[in-house]
């Protein structure tokens, strides 16, 4: 049995990015008993075989599933990759889970109606229906939760015409906040930055990680997290 499992609530997956709001919003739903978390839904860019957006290897995301004691569900994408195809592809996955029997999908959006908006138009129909536990909870109070429960991130992705390249790579702690410029979110909600978890609720065990080289791509900065020798990420159940 995954840990915080439920038996007999209604099943759902999680939307997955890799990140921190994803790992707080699984901790939360879990804490108020309202589903059974089976399941972790990420995209990925087949091409990089990477986590969209964050740029995080594949290798580390099967470690985070393997850490949380739970399935992954990967939707591959091409890059680039046409919205029609994207829509597609996700309409296959949340299908399959449909199949499984899980009844929820679970976001870790904090504030953006049109993202909202978006994910409950793409499961209008499907059987499955959307939960946001974070949603419209203030985002500083968000960012001292998250530290608050012993969280560990590392900044893997900085957009450059909203954040300095100088936050790329560090640690998600009480520093970075304080030297974030005014106007960057303390969760980069509006895309500012992503992040890698690496230790938080739910993790059995933290994942080893060492940092590879930084990258500029289309306005981007990536940095390269790779996993130190001994990440097992084979371990994870497999969806």
């Amino acid at each position: 049995m995954s840990p915080g499992s439920r038996p007999g609530l209604p099943r759902a997956w999680m939307s997955w990015s890799s990140g921190k709001d994803s790992t707080l919003a699984l901790h939360r739903v879990r804490g108020a008993a309202q589903v059974q978390v089976v399941g972790l839904l990420t995209s990925m860019n087949a091409s990089a075989d990477r986590v969209s957006m964050h740029g995080v290897r594949s290798s580390l995301l099967r470690a985070q599933a393997a850490s949380l004691g739970l399935p992954l569900h990967l939707v591959e994408l091409p890059w680039p990759c046409p919205n029609g195809l994207y829509e597609r592809r996700m309409a296959a996955a949340v299908a399959s889970a449909r199949r499984s029997g899980v009844e929820f999908v679970v976001f870790g959006d904090l504030y953006l109606e049109d993202v909202r908006r978006y994910r409950e138009r793409m499961l209008e129909g499907s059987g499955l229906s959307p939960l946001f536990p974070l949603w419209l909870s203030p985002t500083s109070s968000v960012a001292r939760d998250l530290l608050g429960l012993g969280l560990r991130a590392l900044v893997t992705c900085v957009d450059l015409r909203q954040a300095p390249a100088e936050l790329a790579g560090r640690w998600y702690d009480e520093d970075f906040l304080r030297d974030l410029p005014p106007g960057v979110d303390p969760c980069g909600e509006n895309g500012e930055f992503h992040t890698l978890v690496v230790d938080g609720p739910g993790f059995s065990r933290p994942l080893d990680v060492t940092l590879g080289e930084r990258v500029e791509r289309e306005g981007f900065l990536f940095v390269d997290v790779l996993p130190a020798e001994g990440i097992a990420a084979s371990d994870v159940a497999r969806g």
